[in-house]
């Protein structure tokens, strides 16, 4: 049986400008910087345009599925090695929050995406 192959569509400023956008909302929900992005994605700068072009590598070997699972392994190796906090330093927001959501609703609207 051959796989179900989705026809990946090529990289675009379209999926430059949302990715940008996603990025910074995630990394501010997870009080992270660029650099801390940076690190993980062992790019050359903190700056977006060199954290998109580690992810364009990504998507060019897997599309928007190969970016979001990247992201989500840096979200996870995040979230492992936080140091853990007192209630006290705990915001009520972080409490709140789950911290896959976000990346979450991007595989959905992803697969969504996908299927039509």
């Amino acid at each position: 049986m051959v796989p179900n192959l989705i026809p990946m569509s090529k990289w675009s400023e379209e999926i430059e400008e949302e990715l940008s956008l996603l990025l910074k909302d995630w990394l501010k929900a997870q009080g992270r910087t660029q650099a801390d992005l940076k690190e993980a994605l062992e790019a050359i700068s903190t700056r977006m345009p060199a954290l998109l072009d580690a992810l364009k590598k990504e998507y060019m070997q897997g599309g928007l599925p190969k970016v979001a699972a990247r992201l989500c392994k840096i979200e996870e190796n995040w979230v492992n090695n936080k140091e853990s906090k007192t209630a006290a330093e705990v915001s009520p927001l972080e409490r709140t929050i789950d911290p896959f959501d976000q990346l979450d609703l991007l595989l959905e609207e992803i697969r969504e995406d996908c299927d039509n």
